[in-house]
């Protein structure tokens, strides 16, 4: 477990030798979920020994468990926030997310009067990346815009909680140009379409995403809640507003994210009803096709069967010219037939520009 003291003068990393009260700061006690569930007591003594608060069993069974949802629980001695944020191993901090794969790993903050404990998985690129500017503004006092170490242990975790929802946040481009790409492929009638299985895996993908953006935003207004309520007459008004600004935004963030969920999965669901009716579309079409074609063919089908019986006399059967009388009758008889379909319309397309309703509108236009 590392410890970080920071104060108004900076943040540094405490050696094992001296983790001792954090003055006037606090400390940011970091560790994974290995090191805790490795020997759970330990990891519980150390705490306290840094904090004096001693962490009760059941949220000490909570911060080890990686399959624990969401969720919010405040306490006489501290606040247990569970947060689950995307894991690592699928493309995500790479920004090539998949739909299909959208894993997630607990975060379990425990926030106290002058510390922050955190358990969260040893790769999070995120709170290294987090570590690694607060011991670059200790380095670097007055870098500039954006270099302000936090002021309390609630602030820095909603700093922290930020950055992971914005992790969220950069999925909604490469979910979308994928929701796209089935969609054209569901439009497409020429080629059938055989992805349904990836397609239903990406739908239960995003109402996992749903449920699970539900689950964060309300372990997040359950904080706001408990920040407001517990917040003293006397206290700092103005550091308190700074913090509901904060938890403002990251559960606007949230929404976001559940929003866009939501109009992904109607987009899909939308897209595959689009499919289906441009199946049956087109399987009018075909089918129209096929009766003009039998229309057609049944008078000449008729008279070839009057021609085909028996009988010892029949008109024109043995005229020199009958079989040339017979098929004139049987191309005028096809050509009537043609232009009472033109007429009623049984041969175009309504649907296409170049059909005669539209063409006739363009041309009075």
């Amino acid at each position: 477990m590392d410890v970080i003291r920071i104060a108004n003068h900076g943040a540094a990393l405490l050696a094992q030798d001296d983790r001792t009260e954090p003055g006037d700061g606090f400390l940011w006690l970091d560790a994974t979920h290995e090191e805790v569930a490795a020997d759970p007591q330990a990891w519980r003594a150390a705490v306290e020994a840094a904090t004096g608060v001693q962490i009760y069993d059941p949220h000490l069974t909570d911060a080890v468990n990686l399959r624990h949802p969401s969720y919010f629980d405040p306490t006489r001695d501290y606040e247990l926030l569970v947060f689950r944020k995307l894991a690592m191993g699928n493309g995500h901090d790479g920004k090539r997310a998949s739909i299909a794969r959208i894993d997630t790993r607990p975060v379990a903050f425990l926030l106290m009067d002058k510390a922050l404990v955190m358990v969260r998985a040893k790769d999070s690129r995120i709170i290294n990346a987090a570590r690694t500017r607060l011991l670059e503004v200790h380095a670097r006092p007055g870098n500039g815009h954006g270099g302000r170490l936090p002021a309390s242990p609630t602030e820095l975790m909603l700093r922290l909680l930020n950055a992971m929802v914005d992790q969220y946040l950069d999925l909604r481009q490469p979910l979308s140009l994928q929701v796209d790409r089935w969609q054209r492929a569901l439009l497409n009638t020429e080629r059938t379409f055989t992805d349904w299985s990836a397609l239903l895996d990406a739908r239960i993908e995003l109402r996992k995403l749903d449920h699970l953006c539900e689950e964060q935003h309300d372990a997040m207004q359950e904080l706001r809640d408990h920040l407001v309520d517990s917040m003293h007459p006397g206290g700092d008004a103005r550091a308190h507003d700074l913090l509901m600004v904060r938890i403002n935004d990251v559960m606007e963030h949230i929404a976001r994210v559940l929003n866009h969920a939501r109009r992904l999965e109607a987009s899909m669901e939308s897209a595959v009803q689009i499919h289906y009716a441009a199946m049956a579309h087109r399987t009018s079409e075909i089918m129209r096709t096929l009766t003009v074609l039998t229309a057609l063919f049944m008078p000449l089908t008729l008279i070839t069967g009057i021609f085909g019986m028996n009988f010892e006399w029949m008109p024109l059967l043995k005229h020199h010219n009958g079989f040339w009388i017979t098929m004139s009758g049987m191309g005028v008889l096809v050509v009537v037939l043609l232009l009472y379909f033109r007429r009623r319309r049984y041969l175009e397309d309504q649907d296409l520009p170049g059909s005669r309703g539209d063409a006739g509108k363009h041309k009075a236009e």
